[in-house]
């Protein structure tokens, strides 16, 4: 089995255990509406970013790589600002589940996958601006290292599972869907991402590097907003509780 063949069956299995998950809780939620509306949520954000975001990253990353490397100036900026807008992107479809929880039988903020029901407060005081220096963070590696978009995805999703264990807790059932979710959001700015010959090959320890690294450029944002704003970044929800 060539290494190609290899990739695709790992984002197989990534794809295929969020989806198994979501139908899981769509069952396990016939009789439990905390349940019920949590797979409602999952299957939007699966089916809008992961499925959504995913077929389309497929179909148009050499028409985005083409644009994007008319010129090979300010590269790290371009990585950084399209691997914001993607995030902001994932974040619109996040906080619209989260906001939907009506639709799903509970109340806003007793199901929720976002730290708050409002946009702004999630991308401004929560992910996007914490995401920022993590982005900047692999534009300096990219510019040094000749990183594969695939290794990018790969890594970038393990700081996302990383953030999300530190913010919330364990994350052993949604391992692979953070995978997707933060993968997704570096892969198709990694792909653009001018080949230059200055690069040099990426050794066995840049690896790991290379998923805390981001972590660590991000430290200091978390505690600029924890002194800016008390209780951030932090749920603005209750504990969930039986309706």
């Amino acid at each position: 089995m060539n290494l190609m063949w290899i990739k695709r069956a790992f984002v197989l299995l990534l794809v295929g255990w969020p989806v198994l998950l979501t139908i899981f809780l769509t069952l396990a939620g016939i009789e439990n509406g905390q349940l019920r509306a949590m797979a409602g949520m999952l299957w939007g954000l699966n089916l809008l970013w992961l499925g959504g975001a995913g077929l389309l990253t497929l179909w148009g990353r050499d028409k985005a790589r083409a644009i994007l490397q008319r010129t090979t100036h300010h590269s790290g900026l371009k990585f950084i600002l399209f691997a914001a807008l993607l995030a902001l992107i994932e974040e619109a479809i996040a906080t619209l589940m989260t906001n939907c929880a009506p639709l799903f039988g509970v109340h806003v903020g007793e199901v929720y996958i976002t730290a708050s029901a409002n946009y702004l407060d999630v991308v401004v005081f929560h992910s996007v601006v914490v995401f920022l220096p993590q982005f900047a963070a692999w534009a300096w590696l990219l510019s040094r290292y000749a990183f594969s978009p695939f290794a990018v995805f790969v890594l970038f999703g393990l700081t996302g599972l990383i953030d999300e264990t530190l913010f919330a807790g364990p994350q052993l059932l949604t391992i692979a869907q953070w995978l997707l979710i933060y993968g997704l959001m570096v892969y198709l700015p990694a792909y653009c991402y001018p080949e230059l010959s200055h690069r040099r090959p990426v050794r066995w320890w840049h690896y790991p590097v290379a998923v805390i690294l981001p972590i660590l450029a991000a430290v200091p944002v978390v505690f600029l907003l924890q002194w800016l704003a008390p209780g951030h970044p932090s749920f603005h929800f209750p504990p969930m509780q039986a309706k």
